[in-house]
């Protein structure tokens, strides 16, 4: 019978494909009910499709009502053709007619089987989206299939097909096709060519997926990864915590002899890695976060959250790092925006402030309207555009005017009496007497 023909070539078909045969069930009886609307047309809702996997037929019931006179075959039959079925049925009754697959014709049944083919096609595309759509921030491996000048193409062991685009590359990444990568999934979308499932070797995430992979004391729990930051290819920070005294975070990451490390650094190209022992004391953290630099002080205000970090002259320029990189990568695993100063300009500047709530003649409620806008010391308000303060809630010309006047004289007698400490410290120095040690000549 040609129904069993069918369900055998549909079942091969979905065999190969992996579909299980409860969706091939739900296919089949879809595309004949696509047949059933393209033979008979679209609005007819008087048919019902049943697929018996087991016995492998394919039941087709039309559903009709019994009439006298038919003007409408697909919907009607006549009460005489009717009781050659059933001599008990009358006017009015319902009547199923049990249609056979051939009557659609090979032909039909070749666009059946085209509509099978899209059919398994899309049901492939849904399951791999859904397969990786709940393994994003998981690493899969693959090798190199195709190189292009933006992207490449990676072919996994199952036959998924990964795209890891430029961006997502390290720079010094040297691809060549069939070479065996390492990638975490970072997005997966629905294209017209099908699901692109996007990998990543850039990304923080990758990081913290190798170490997660490569010391077991972080799949076992002990090891907490607080936060990682990465500048792919070049630099890396990444924040450890162990819940267990016993066990040393950062010695546990770096491995005996550096071997656990090492096979971190040999996949991400020579990346230099930090590793720093996470405290809830924000002080320690940011000290190590720093390194290689050690400042020599620290301000913190936590509200903002943001930091001084004073350095020693010739430490700052490793403070910072290449292009800003080490105070950028502190900043991010830290939390707290960082500024890095020298100690001769940071005490220069603290030498220089003078603080508005300590200069005597303005108005408390116009230092309040001036600290909202940042304006703290003479030497802000000195600078600030005078157009802006005169902005500011309270403050006319006559106002400015005055503030201006009592700040410049401030300074000015803040600066002399700065210059009579200096000459009176220069007089002191000179009119000292040289000590001299005692040597008995005999």
């Amino acid at each position: 019978m040609i129904n069993k023909d069918i369900i055998e070539a549909f079942t091969m078909l979905a065999k190969e494909k992996n579909i299980d045969r409860t969706n091939l069930s739900t296919i089949i009886e879809d595309i004949f009910m696509a047949l059933i609307h393209k033979k008979y047309g679209e609005e007819r809702e008087n048919f019902s499709v049943i697929v018996n996997m087991e016995k492998g037929e394919i039941e087709i019931y039309q559903e009709m009502t019994v009439v006298d006179k038919v003007t409408d075959p697909v919907v009607e039959i006549h009460v005489d053709e009717a009781v050659k079925e059933y001599d008990d049925l009358e006017i009015g009754d319902a009547y199923v007619n049990i249609l056979s697959p051939d009557g659609f014709g090979r032909r039909l049944i070749n666009t059946a089987k085209q509509h099978m083919v899209q059919k398994i096609r899309d049901i492939e595309r849904q399951t791999v989206f859904d397969e990786f759509s709940s393994k994003i921030g998981e690493i899969v491996v693959g090798n190199v299939h195709q190189i292009q000048r933006d992207q490449i193409f990676i072919h996994s062991a199952n036959g998924a097909e990964f795209i890891m685009p430029k961006i997502e590359q390290l720079p010094n990444d040297r691809f060549r096709r069939g070479e065996t990568i390492r990638g975490v999934i970072t997005n997966v979308e629905i294209s017209s060519r099908g699901p692109e499932i996007i990998i990543s070797r850039a990304d923080d995430f990758f990081l913290k997926r190798l170490f997660e992979k490569e010391i077991p004391e972080i799949e076992d729990e002990i090891i907490e990864v607080k936060a990682v930051k990465r500048t792919p290819g070049d630099r890396s920070k990444i924040v450890v915590y162990s819940s267990d005294r016993r066990v040393d975070a950062v010695g546990a990451c770096v491995g005996m002899r550096g071997s656990r490390i090492q096979n971190i650094v040999r996949e991400l190209n020579g990346e230099k890695i930090d590793i720093i022992n996470w405290s809830d004391k924000p002080e320690i953290l940011i000290s190590r976060a720093l390194a290689p630099a050690k400042p020599i002080n620290l301000y913190i205000d936590e509200e903002k959250p943001y930091v001084v970090a004073v350095f020693e002259d010739e430490e700052l320029p490793i403070a910072i790092g290449r292009n800003g990189q080490n105070i950028r990568l502190a900043s991010s695993v830290t939390g707290y925006t960082i500024d890095a100063v020298k100690k001769t300009e940071y005490e220069g500047v603290q030498d220089e402030s003078l603080y508005l709530d300590e200069i005597e003649g303005i108005n408390k409620k116009y230092i309040e309207v001036l600290a909202k806008s940042e304006i703290h010391t003479s030497e802000e308000f000195l600078s600030t555009e005078r157009t802006d303060i005169l902005t500011l809630k309270g403050f006319g010309e006559k106002t400015v005017d005055k503030i201006t006047g009592i700040i410049m004289e401030a300074v000015e007698s803040k600066e002399a009496n700065s210059a009579k400490e200096d000459n009176s410290e220069l007089e002191a120095s000179e009119n000292e007497e040289p000590i001299f040690e005692e040597v008995d000549n005999g």
